[in-house]
């Protein structure tokens, strides 16, 4: 059976080492309302889009220029009957090196179309991987909410 989580997968020229970088710089490319740290194992931090969604992640996986893993620990998405449906999920950031390109595969574990927010969140994730990173990356200036 084809995995069903929600997954994205960008291309760049930059290095592992710069692209695993922006990915922990979550304020320049996701949110800048955020609150607490996302660098090393076991730092945790909130994010929050106005009324709409906080969420709360835990790094509990931290290759250096390989991988990152968060773990919503709490999630309120106001916008679907399920507020915590995030709750629980992992969020995966995998880097590989390969001819001269930096090959990043964002995964969103649990963000599978049976869930409610699927569309919306798939839709909104699109964006902040594919343009702001990427954008972050390329050019150092991402696109933050």
């Amino acid at each position: 059976m084809k995995n069903q989580d929600y997954s994205v997968v960008i291309s760049t020229d930059a290095s592992a080492y710069e692209v695993f970088k922006c990915i922990n710089n979550v304020a320049a490319w996701w949110t800048e309302n955020l609150e607490g740290h996302s660098v090393q194992l076991n730092d945790e931090f909130t994010v929050q889009f106005g009324e709409v969604h906080v969420s709360t992640q835990k790094l509990v996986e931290v290759i250096p220029d390989k991988k990152v893993v968060w773990l919503v620990t709490y999630s309120n998405l106001n916008f679907i009957k399920k507020r915590d449906e995030w709750t629980g999920t992992k969020i995966t950031f995998e880097v590989v090196e390969k001819d001269g390109h930096t090959i990043l595969t964002f995964t969103h574990h649990g963000l599978v179309p049976e869930v409610e927010c699927y569309n919306a969140c798939s839709n909104a994730w699109g964006p902040y991987i594919q343009q702001s990173l990427l954008n972050l990356i390329n050019t150092g200036q991402g696109m933050p909410t």
